[in-house]
């Protein structure tokens, strides 16, 4: 079923449409919440700020370019992701927390209301550090973003950033509960979708007929990298399983051999929350040079330092290559990390075992289990080397090939993964909707 299909299909169903209408229109909120500017920034500062920052860039591309223009979700789902990172590292560590997420619904609500409290300090201290930021007077050639702010509108921005972002938060979660898909990683695809046009337009006008022809050679890469990771999202390695009860045959009479039939791993379990992760742990170090910026003494040389070297594409070029080899190494391991939280091995074997099924050559139980864990680490290694690659190398490979400069291009393999992930689960998701109404048509 293609996209246009699915899409008609759905519409034509009264709960669908209005599931379809309601993630829409809860989106356009976030739009529009995105575009009111908070007063009292200065453009032009703005401007120089974010146009050789690519750290900047990236906490932008999650905020739907809200934090470059400064509007009221400036700081986006930045601190929601960070809070469910730490929930669920805090799940691995925690035997309690451990043991509420094995509870089924009950526990996950638990866990979610912790997220949500975790939220809240973590959005303060975040807008206090962007605060730290556009207030200080070297943060541009064009002096602060806020000039000379008081008391009162410092902590005013702050409380309207935290809530902006405890008001997307919640939209998220409604077109999760409400809506189709999933609502945080839809807020993240919209904003990277509206910025799109108005990104192509200004780049095409501002280097006439030679930036046309690099727009040209970045869309055949952009297509290319598309397809490939369109064919890695829906990769799987099918493990065949049988049956272990024996089946009567209708027409002789006599028991038969239990059905066959195949086990799905995919390539990329994780789809593309370890970049989110490996992104907002790749910002902590610059939130925190932020809060010091105006501390004095060693501390605002150390923040200064921070701000103007620690970025993937910046003055230095043994710091640019330890960051990307960290940011590699952290989509790997949060690549692995994750796709260990959503697929247990152990699990997977004894509801295998329950279900009186096995896998052909392999003991029940146990042995089950690790065999499995051992295929679902070799296909995971390629999935997370193929996460890394687009992220991290690509930037740099599409910047020699079209001499265009990297810290322009080093979103565009994150913004791909992320739109490309994004729409397939969504449609997955759709489809699947279709497919049990039609079975419950049929049962009625």
């Amino acid at each position: 079923m293609n996209l246009l299909q699915a899409l008609a299909q759905a519409l034509r169903i009264p709960e669908l449409r209005k599931k379809l209408l309601y993630t829409l229109a809860l989106l356009l909120i976030f739009r529009i919440l995105a575009s009111i500017s908070i007063p009292g920034a200065n453009p032009q500062a703005l401007s120089d700020l974010f146009s050789n920052n690519a750290l900047l860039g990236l906490l932008n591309l999650f905020s739907g370019g809200g934090l470059s223009r400064f509007t009221l979700v400036a700081e986006g789902l930045n601190p929601y992701i960070n809070a469910t990172i730490i929930m669920q590292l805090m799940t691995v560590v925690s035997t309690r927390l451990k043991e509420l997420s094995k509870e089924g619904e009950t526990g996950r609500k638990k866990i979610t209301r912790y997220t949500r409290w975790l939220t809240v300090p973590l959005a303060a201290l975040q807008g206090y550090g962007f605060m730290a930021l556009f207030t200080n007077p070297q943060a541009t050639p064009h002096g602060a973003i806020i000039p000379n702010p008081t008391t009162a509108t410092t902590i005013s921005i702050i409380l309207v950033l935290t809530a902006s972002t405890i008001v997307a938060m919640w939209l998220g979660e409604l077109i999760t509960e409400y809506g189709v898909g999933n609502g945080v990683s839809l807020i993240i695809f919209t904003g990277i979708i509206g910025r799109l046009p108005g990104t192509l337009v200004s780049y095409g006008q501002t280097g006439g007929s030679t930036h046309v022809v690099q727009l040209v050679v970045m869309a055949v890469i952009a297509v290319v990298v598309t397809a490939g990771i369109i064919e890695v999202q829906q990769a799987q390695r099918k493990i065949p399983v049988q049956s272990a009860q024996r089946l009567l045959n209708p027409r002789t009479g006599m028991a038969a051999q239990g059905r066959r039939n195949f086990l799905p791993l995919r390539v990329n379990a994780a789809g593309v929350i370890p970049i989110i992760f490996a992104i907002s742990i790749m910002t902590f170090p610059t939130i925190f040079a932020n809060l010091f910026a105006n501390a004095g003494g060693v501390l605002q040389q150390a923040s200064t330092w921070i701000q103007q070297n620690w970025q993937p594409t910046g003055p230095s070029i043994a710091i640019n290559f330890i960051y990307n080899g960290i940011y590699f190494m952290l989509v790997l391991g949060f690549t692995y990390f994750y796709t260990a939280v959503v697929f247990d091995p152990n699990d997977v074997a004894d509801n295998l075992k329950k279900q009186s099924t096995f896998i052909p050559g392999i003991r029940p139980g146990r042995s089950t289990a690790e065999y499995l864990g051992r295929v679902m680490g070799r296909i995971t290694l390629a999935g997370a080397l193929f996460l890394a690659l687009i992220t991290v190398v690509l930037p740099l490979l599409t910047s020699a090939i079209t001499q265009v400069s990297p810290s322009s291009l080093y979103l565009g393999g994150t913004a791909i993964l992320i739109v490309v992930g994004v729409a397939l689960d969504t449609m997955k998701q759709i489809e699947t909707q279709l497919l049990m109404r039609q079975y419950r048509g049929f049962i009625r």
